[in-house]
C-alpha cells in the first residue's frame, strides 16, 4: 500500500469490515516500535440527560428573540421586511363575480 503525497493511505476492505469501520468513523494509530497499530475510536454514547439538555438550549435560542403576543405577520415583518407583503390588488387586477 503507498502512502499519498499528503501522508493518506486507504485501509482495505477486509479490515474496514473487521473493525466496522463507516464512513465518519476515527480511528487511532497506536506505534509500536516500527509498528503502527489502527483502532477504532469508540466514542461513548451521550446520556439521555445529556441529550435533553442539548436539545433544551437549541430550543432555547429560539425562545430569546420571540415575545409573547406576536403574531407570525410580526415575525416576518422582522426577519423579512413588511415589503414582503403583497401590494394591495389594484381595481383593474380585481375579477368580478360573473366576468
Amino acid at each position: 500500500m503507498r502512502v499519498t503525497t499528503k501522508g493518506q493511505v486507504t485501509i482495505p476492505v477486509h479490515i474496514r469490515r473487521r473493525l466496522d469501520l463507516t464512513p465518519g468513523d476515527e480511528v487511532a494509530f497506536v506505534v509500536n516500535g516500527d509498528e503502527v497499530e489502527v483502532r477504532k475510536v469508540s466514542r461513548a454514547e451521550p446520556s439521555a440527560a445529556d441529550r435533553r439538555a442539548a436539545i433544551e438550549t437549541w430550543l432555547d435560542g429560539f425562545a430569546e428573540g420571540a415575545e409573547a403576543g406576536w403574531t407570525t405577520d410580526d415575525i416576518l415583518d422582522m426577519t423579512r421586511g413588511r415589503d414582503r407583503r403583497d401590494p394591495e390588488p389594484e381595481a383593474a387586477d380585481v375579477r368580478r363575480p360573473g366576468r
